[in-house]
């Protein structure tokens, strides 16, 4: 089984203020450390992949589908393949994101 550290994985930029480190990448799910900083946001999206996910620092504000809340450290979620979503950051967070099937355009 693949084991790394952190520090040893490069970070990709995905959108102003948001980057991602793939920090496992299996046949069947990926995990994924997403970076944020206050003030940055993951426009609305969808895509077919299963997500799941636990903040495991700062605070975000969540839209997914027709619900929006706010976020903090230790809040999870869970979006459906093809359902919009959407993430405002309202303070420097850490995102643990796993993705089912693998997200081939991550790679």
């Amino acid at each position: 089984m693949p084991m790394l550290h952190n520090a040893d994985v490069a970070s990709t930029p995905m959108f102003p203020g948001v980057s991602r480190k793939i920090l496992s990448d299996g046949e069947r799910m990926m995990l994924v450390e997403v970076l944020l900083e206050a003030g940055s946001t993951v426009p609305e999206h969808t895509h077919p992949h299963e997500q799941t996910g636990y903040l495991a620092s700062g605070r975000v504000r969540f839209r997914i589908g027709d619900e929006t809340v706010e976020l903090g450290q230790g809040d999870s979620w869970m979006i459906p393949g093809g359902v919009p979503h959407e993430v405002t950051t309202i303070a420097d967070s850490v995102a643990i994101d796993v993705f089912s099937p693998p997200r081939e355009d991550f790679r």
